[in-house]
């Protein structure tokens, strides 16, 4: 396809009709990059989308995702695909950002109408579609580029499944095309080069396919003497006229010749404004209607240089790719012009043979020392297959694959094992027929060496065109396919590990918005339901909605774990009495089917766990392994120590690691759903048996605590899953008692309560005064400051940790540096560490108001502060900032 540049004018504007740039932003804008601030300037009641507050949680939802992608995301909202995209998407498509958004599919492409449709058809019919290296014109910079991507879509559907928009994915693989197509242009370009005898017609063709590759406006060989004279034997020209002939070039100074000296080609994007351009050699350029040019020094004597001549008629900026395409075009042209050179010469030598013998020794001498010096093996073979010539890296490569020598007359097949004579036989006559090629065979006797040969085949032709001999020249290609195949291997793997971080990243900024939505609904609900408000009935609904909205917590939990985000309590934990005191859990959730057996290695070092968290994936992890042994069996449980060396090829780091192994007798895996297993929402229980999110949260916890999961399994022969956490540095702490929280904390003084997110701190504010604090709410750091420096003196900080400007650890910092004996509490739904003391205590959203209770009483909160309580009734009426 082809992106349009920009028109002038926006797609909705962004004056008179545009909204107040001084509103808020809607939330689910913010930290989406530039896309972001300019959808919310845009005056969007002009379109099918309506204004933005009015836009739908399935838009917002989605757009949200998007914008906060590193990805190129495109979506096309409902039937007239209204384009709304991401930072990385506008980087992609160049000069069509801005203009590109805000309008409709047909007004954004009106040439691409028919393309458009099938893919607005497709997603609104609820089907995907994939167009794998999908090519596209675009606009960078005013300069037309060309860039190949692939091009998925997916429908995107509302509550109800009905489908709203097509979200559309982009993988720029335009340097991949590219290298493809240059390396098959090359690899055609030498094929028929080969075929082709005198460097006239070899010259030709190269500039004739160096020009249609490039577009180019003439392509040429010429040799310039130093007395200023330039000769062209034929040239492409396109757009231009030819400059076939003899030309003076003496306008172009006296030194024409040093400026091609040392072999570094001359490349010139403008002739108009380079500086290195004498005022002759600009004329004398544009006189023969050239703009911009690269010249690469094939041949240099000392009275000439032959130089291949890349020009356009107008100014234009080579890429680094065209700039090696053009040098490579050169190398290869100077070998087969060699090379045909070569051949010309030996044809005269043959001609006239007893007349040049005095005259060409030395020729010969040189060409054969040539030969030689070349470190690929060569060998001539006459009409009955009898070897006539080789060089000395022939008989040692044969030696090496076959152990013994050649020599001349051996009828050449006949020294391969029998199971390789037909073949190399057949690739012999081919040759002998006239044909020129090359082909990649394996030869060697199995007992010494058998690598695989890129062997050329060159036939040899006498004065009246009669085949009478053929070239064998073979290159030892086996390390090349395989460093070859290592690469692809590794790029895959990149692919892979690149594709389940884009979901990590995705996954994890999702369940962080969640747990802020989530935040206000269990708050108020449990507020609810602790005051026994309305019927019996509304009860009953009140305690529906807070079983189903803890669950949704549960599996925003999951969602954190899987992109590495959940907030964790790393300590030192003794996996054996952990495993020990789950035991009968364990049993009683499996069932009496399944026979659970115990082994704990002795004397284990701890580890650095989470131990809530490890719980829940041990009991996880058990519950998938009755899950396949559906007519019982054994799950053994195992704990023991592992060390992992730099030399073990593992996807887990070197070091050394206590291992909690689950097995199971069930069912297995194979490899290919093994090698799935920890892909998120992936599962194999069927539909409504699973979320396909319990392997992919171990992992993800494994991963965070700095550790690893493995998992080995067969069909047929069970499965087993080893959990690698790392040592602790530090020992197991002495259990203290445990005193039991009270249920509800008498809160006395004032609470200075910060969050960004409105919702959240309404629910909070409601809670601390329901709990007895005085409350002083603030929208950011910022603003609370400027509370605390007109006179607020609170006696606890309660603050969201990330928020636009000031962080909440900042502003604790900041805070107990003003106010001597601060209590601080630090809420957040991330795992984000940095820039958080470990001493500072901290709540996980979503929370309770019990929950809040127990943080602000273990932090002393309860108790009366520094500074005075607040006065009778101020509970009962927070203070709003």
């Amino acid at each position: 396809m082809t992106v349009p540049s920009p028109s002038v004018s926006t797609p909705h504007g962004e004056g008179v009709a545009a909204i107040n740039t001084a509103m808020e932003m809607p939330p689910f804008l913010i930290g989406g990059g530039d896309c972001a601030d300019r959808i919310a300037r845009l005056d969007w009641s002009a379109t099918a989308l309506g204004p933005v507050g009015s836009w739908p949680i399935s838009l917002t939802t989605t757009l949200a995702l998007v914008l906060r992608s590193a990805v190129p995301y495109l979506l096309f909202w409902g039937e007239d695909g209204v384009m709304l995209y991401n930072d990385a998407y506008a980087n992609f498509v160049g000069d069509g950002h801005p203009g590109l958004l805000g309008k409709t599919v047909h007004e954004g492409w009106p040439q691409y109408a028919a393309f458009n449709d099938v893919i607005m058809t497709a997603g609104f019919g609820g089907k995907t579609l994939h167009f794998p290296d999908l090519p596209a014109t675009l606009y960078r910079n005013g300069q037309e580029t060309q860039a190949w991507a692939n091009f998925d879509t997916s429908p995107i559907v509302d509550a109800q499944g009905k489908p709203v928009g097509v979200l559309c994915l982009l993988a720029d693989t335009t340097q991949r095309v590219l290298a493809e197509r240059r390396a098959a242009f090359l690899l055609t370009l030498a094929d028929h080069m080969r075929a082709l005898e005198t460097p006239t017609a070899i010259m030709a063709l190269a500039a004739e396919r160096l020009g249609e590759e490039l577009s180019a406006s003439r392509v040429f060989y010429a040799e310039i003497t130093s007395k200023g004279w330039m000769t062209v034997e034929r040239d492409y020209a396109r757009g231009v006229s030819s400059i076939v002939g003899r030309h003076s070039l003496v306008s172009f100074g006296p030194d024409l010749l040093a400026a091609y000296r040392g072999g570094a080609p001359v490349v010139v994007t403008n002739v108009d404004a380079d500086d290195r351009l004498s005022d002759g050699a600009r004329s004398g350029l544009q006189a023969r209607e050239v703009g911009a040019f690269v010249d690469v020094v094939l041949f240099e004597e000392t009275e000439w240089v032959g130089l291949l001549a890349v020009q356009s008629a107008t100014p234009r900026i080579w890429s680094p790719e065209e700039e090696a395409l053009i040098q490579n075009v050169g190398e290869r042209v100077k070998v087969a012009v060699e090379r045909a050179r070569a051949e010309m010469a030996l044809r005269e030598l043959k001609d006239t043979l007893e007349q040049q013998v005095v005259e060409r020794t030395a020729e010969i001498r040189r060409y054969h020392e040539i030969v030689e010096a070349i470190a690929s093996p060569i060998c001539a073979f006459d009409t009955d297959y009898r070897l006539i010539a080789f060089n000395k890296a022939h008989n040692q490569e044969f030696r090496r694959v076959f152990g013994f020598d050649t020599k001349i007359g051996d009828v050449f097949p006949d020294q391969f094992v029998p199971d390789q004579r037909d073949a190399i036989r057949a690739l012999m006559t081919r040759a002998l027929t006239g044909e020129h090629f090359t082909v990649a065979e394996a030869f060697g006797s199995p007992d010494l060496a058998k690598p695989i040969w890129e062997i050329t085949y060159t036939p040899l032709r006498d004065g009246a065109g009669r085949v009478i001999a053929a070239f064998h020249q073979a290159t030892d290609i086996s390390e090349r396919l395989k460093a070859a195949a290592e690469l692809e291997a590794a790029q895959e793997a990149l692919r892979q590990s690149q594709k389940v971080e884009a979901m990590g990243s995705l996954t994890g900024g999702v369940a962080h918005d969640f747990n802020n939505l989530l935040t206000p609904i269990i708050g108020s609900l449990d507020m609810l339901m602790r005051r026994g408000s309305g019927t019996a009935r509304e009860q009953r609904l009140i305690d529906g909605a807070l079983q189903s909205a803890e669950r949704a917590k549960t599996l925003v939990q999951r969602l954190l774990a899987f992109a590495r985000r959940q907030p964790l309590q790393p300590t030192a934990v003794d996996l054996g009495q952990l495993v020990d005191s789950m035991a009968d859990l364990i049993e009683s959730t499996v069932g009496p089917t399944i026979t659970l057996e115990v082994e704990v290695a002795d004397t284990l070092p701890p580890a650095r766990a989470d131990a809530n968290q490890l719980e829940m994936a041990l009991l996880n992890l058990a519950v998938n392994a009755r899950d396949a042994m559906p007519s019982g069996g054994t799950l053994s449980v195992k704990v023991h120590r592992c060390e992992v060396d730099g030399q073990q090829t593992t996807d887990v780091p070197a070091g050394d690691y206590i291992c909690l192994s689950v097995g199971d007798t069930g069912m297995g895996m194979d490899e290919e759903t093994r090698l799935r297993a920890i892909e998120p929402f992936f599962s194999t229980k069927g539909v409504g048996k699973g979320t396909g999110l319990g392997l992919s949260m171990v992992h993800g916890l494994a991963a965070q605590l700095g550790g690893g999961l493995t998992i080995s399994s067969a069909l047929g022969h069970g499965t087993a899953i080893t959990l690698w956490l790392p040592l602790s540095d530090v020992g197991t702490a002495t259990a203290a008692p445990v005193v039991p929280a009270p249920a509800r904390a008498d809160g006395i003084g004032t609470v200075l309560l910060v969050d960004d997110e409105d919702l959240v701190r309404m629910s909070t504010a409601d809670m601390l005064a329901d709990l007895g604090y005085g409350v002083v709410e603030a929208s950011s750091g910022e603003q609370a400051l400027e509370l605390v420096q007109a006179g607020l003196r609170p006696d606890l900080l309660v603050t969201d940790h990330l928020m636009p400007g000031m962080s909440g650890a900042q502003l604790a910092r900041e805070l107990q540096d003003r106010l001597a004996g601060l209590r601080s509490l630090i809420v957040s739904g991330y795992a984000e560490a940095e820039g958080l003391d470990v001493e500072v205590a901290r709540l996980t959203k979503p929370f309770r108001s019990e929950e809040l209770a127990a943080s602000l009483a273990a932090i002393g909160a309860s108790a009366a502060g520094s500074r005075a309580a607040p006065e009778e009734g101020d509970a009962a009426q927070p203070i709003i900032a």
